[in-house]
């Protein structure tokens, strides 16, 4: 788990410093949000 939460952290950080704009970022969370629950779906 601890695990995890350090790769977590370490996408986050890597995916905010890619973003140059907040719509870029909000793009972004968007995206990672559709990528769970799309994941979330097919593990149903």
């Amino acid at each position: 788990m601890r695990k995890f939460i350090v790769l977590a952290a370490i996408a986050a950080s890597l995916t905010v410093a890619a973003c140059n704009t907040v719509e870029g970022a909000g793009k972004d969370v968007s995206s990672a949000g559709q990528a769970v629950s799309d994941t979330a779906k097919d593990a149903k």
